[in-house]
């Protein structure tokens, strides 16, 4: 890397830097597969979060998919700039905010063919040049995978506080989940907790549930490999309905996918999150209690390590 280059990304480093100071969490949202719900967890939290009194901004890091815009109803929005430098991200309710490639988009059937380059170019540019000001949380929408965009936000944001990783109860799910796990493991970063979506379907007609992915595979997976899970989400009709004409779910009463998303938003809410300052060397052992990363406390066998 010439010189020049070098001096450039050292600026924007201080740029990241000097954005994300103001924000109190920065969460990384995973999933090892595809089509699990990883950005319906992601926008509902969000969402469950603000109607917490939170402030909490979203970046959807999925650019060859950035569908965090149509759930939020803001599909139509543009990138906004004041000073053709500072990005202005959408605000779509009071106390959110969310920035996605979607706004840029002239053509929204258009293919974005972009090179890991490009990807990891464009990631950091939203992280440095996003005006988001201070927010009690950033999450951080990412592709399914374990690849560049992944590894760009953990190299891009040494202070991440951690990631929350999203499957659903079927065996091939809970695999390239465990890959997510040992991907945080290996980067460093804090493993908050361990989501099970599409946890049975709720029956429209008898309310009861059936377990069409199978059942408790994310929390097995939890048990096995000593991390936090966070609970479990039921499929529920309607609810893609409401995604698609961006309406805000997690406010409906008397739908158990709602209540779950709340329960689990109010977890992490009130939980003190570890961050990758401790010694993660303990993580993932019967020494590191499972609770570890979603509450760390005074007795926490990783953070007395790190603090000896």
């Amino acid at each position: 890397m010439a010189e020049k280059e070098i001096d450039e990304y050292a600026e924007q480093d201080k740029r990241i830097r000097e954005r994300l100071d103001k924000i109190g969490r920065k969460i990384m949202i995973m999933s090892g597969k595809g089509g699990v719900g990883k950005t319906t967890v992601t926008v509902n939290l969000a969402n469950a979060l603000v109607d917490m009194g939170c402030t909490v901004g979203v970046l959807d890091t999925d650019l060859h998919g950035p569908n965090v815009a149509v759930m939020f109803g803001c599909k139509d929005a543009e990138l906004t700039s004041e000073d053709g430098h500072t990005f202005i991200p959408v605000s779509p309710r009071k106390g959110l905010k969310v920035m996605s490639l979607a706004f840029a988009l002239e053509d929204p059937d258009a293919p974005v063919i972009w090179r890991g380059s490009l990807k990891n170019s464009a990631i950091r540019q939203f992280l440095s040049d996003v005006d988001w000001g201070e927010l009690d949380y950033l999450l951080i929408d990412t592709p399914p995978g374990t690849g560049d965009e992944q590894l760009t936000i953990c190299q891009s944001i040494p202070e991440l506080t951690g990631s929350i990783i999203v499957t659903t109860p079927q065996e091939v799910a809970v695999l390239d989940a465990r890959r997510s796990v040992n991907f945080s493991r290996k980067l460093g970063v804090a493993i908050i907790g361990v989501i099970e979506n599409m946890s049975g379907l709720i029956c429209p007609h008898c309310k009861e549930e059936i377990p069409i992915f199978g059942k408790g595979g994310g929390k097995k997976m939890c048990q096995d490999m000593h991390v936090p899970f966070l609970g479990s989400i039921p499929m529920e009709m309607g609810l893609p309905e409401a995604e698609d004409e961006g309406k805000e779910w997690v406010d409906q009463v008397g739908h158990p996918s709602a209540d779950a998303l709340k329960a689990i938003a109010n977890e992490i809410n009130n939980g003190t999150a570890c961050s990758t300052s401790r010694d993660t060397s303990f993580m993932g052992t019967p020494s590191c209690k499972p609770s570890a990363c979603a509450s760390c406390t005074a007795n926490c066998p990783s953070r007395n390590k790190g603090h000896e």
